[in-house]
């Protein structure tokens, strides 16, 4: 039995149980360390060094690992070095967005090896659109030209309410008995994972992107609602029911407009891109003028976030005007979280994200005006490095780190 055959066999225990576990600390360690001789594994693990030979000689027995060669030593035995093989194991990512999705592979060693990106879809809460979504992994799996058998799990990121520890999403989807995991192992026949849209870009930013030497640090996902993941002390924050993060729901309005979430005056009602959409679509009808309508000869009803985006980018005043309303409002929002966790990073992702410095600059008169300076003055605030990546790049990273965890 394979390494990967035996972490899928919820019957081992006992020695074998600590070997897996070993192997799976090796894998982690050789990932992201590089490469390294057994001396070094030893000394990491804490075993002896005929435990590290056998369970390394397993590993490259599996295809897992490989022998790279002796070091270069200045006297006495030369060691051998030991380095993962990257395509020997990957991970898939899929980011459910409203109007469209995007869906990549990663191999062991984080390397992004095939992306498909604003693959046509509409997310409705009903079978169907479950069954179409199951449908497009299925052709990105053929297409990806991997064997099936070597992608170790799939993470899916949905907007709303999601227990990844238990599998169920309480927005979307939320029409079975069973976690929605479940369902997509049954349907892909890999294992699978659930993850918040806005906490995994968080996570796959904080590893891949912007991020440095920084360790509590805000993610605004800016997109058709409104999202944000939390990773305090390098660690995604997910609250005591694993819901942490809810900034769209803040009631910071006093309005009628109702939220997507039932209630009244949040903060997603204003400053958010459904927000924009819905304030573009009424000046419109009011009779302002803008060149979507004029020069694309769109109907006002056929309008979707992107164009606006688009638009604000060819500098369509409308578009750029009410995207600058938006920003002001959000940069409430924004002065709140900075007064109460102090952050050293406030990333800035999703699609209002590409409007650069016409959401930006708003944005920053507003946190000017409404921060505390002794708390805000350490606070960064940058615009997302790896765009709508971010949450492709996160969820694979989020299976991967969770397969190779100290558990089984």
């Amino acid at each position: 039995m394979t390494f990967f055959e035996e972490l899928n066999d919820g019957n081992i225990s006992g020695v074998a149980y600590k070997n897996i576990r070993l192997k799976k600390n090796i894998i982690s360690y050789l990932c992201n360390s590089g490469n390294c001789t057994i001396a070094e594994l030893c000394k990491e693990l804490n075993v002896s060094t005929p435990k590290a030979t056998n369970l390394i000689t397993e590993l490259v027995n599996d295809g897992i690992v490989e022998e790279l060669g002796k070091l270069d030593s200045t006297g006495g035995r030369k060691p051998f070095i030991y380095g993962m093989i990257s395509n020997s194991a990957f991970f898939l990512g899929v980011d459910v967005k409203h109007t469209y999705i995007n869906i990549g592979l990663a191999d062991l060693q984080k390397n992004l090896v095939s992306l498909s990106e604003n693959i046509p879809y509409i997310l409705n809460n009903d079978k169907k659109s479950l069954l179409e979504l199951c449908e497009l992994i299925k052709q990105f799996m053929s297409a990806a030209g991997v064997n099936k058998d070597k992608i170790l799990g799939i993470g899916l990121n949905l907007t709303g309410r999601i227990n990844y520890a238990t599998g169920y999403s309480y927005s979307f989807f939320n029409f079975n008995e069973e976690p929605l995991t479940n369902f997509l192992e049954a349907e892909l026949g890999i294992r699978a994972q659930l993850e918040n849209d806005s906490r995994a870009m968080a996570y796959g930013e904080f590893n891949a992107g912007v991020v440095r030497d920084e360790k509590d640090v805000l993610f605004l996902n800016i997109d058709y609602g409104l999202g944000m993941g939390v990773l305090i002390n390098s660690h995604l924050y997910y609250g005591k029911s694993g819901f942490a993060g809810e900034l769209g729901h803040i009631p910071l309005f006093n309005n009628e407009i109702i939220c997507q979430c039932g209630k009244k005056g949040c903060l997603e009602t204003e400053a958010s891109g459904q927000a924009l959409l819905r304030l573009f679509k009424q000046k419109v009808a009011e009779g302002s003028s803008t060149s979507l309508i004029s020069q694309q000869k769109l109907n006002i009803n056929e309008i979707i976030l992107d164009d606006i985006i688009q638009a604000a980018k060819n500098d369509d005043v409308l578009s750029i005007e009410l995207i600058a309303q938006v920003g002001e409002k959000l940069g409430r929002g924004i002065a709140l979280l900075i007064n109460i966790f102090n952050p050293e990073l406030v990333i800035m992702g999703g699609s209002l994200a590409e409007t650069g410095d016409y959401i930006r600059l708003p944005i920053l008169s507003t946190i000017n005006k409404y921060s505390l300076s002794l708390v805000s003055r350490d606070t960064q605030l940058k615009f997302s490095k790896l765009g709508r990546k971010a949450g492709v790049i996160g969820a694979c990273l989020l299976v991967r780190k969770r397969l190779l965890e100290d558990t089984l």
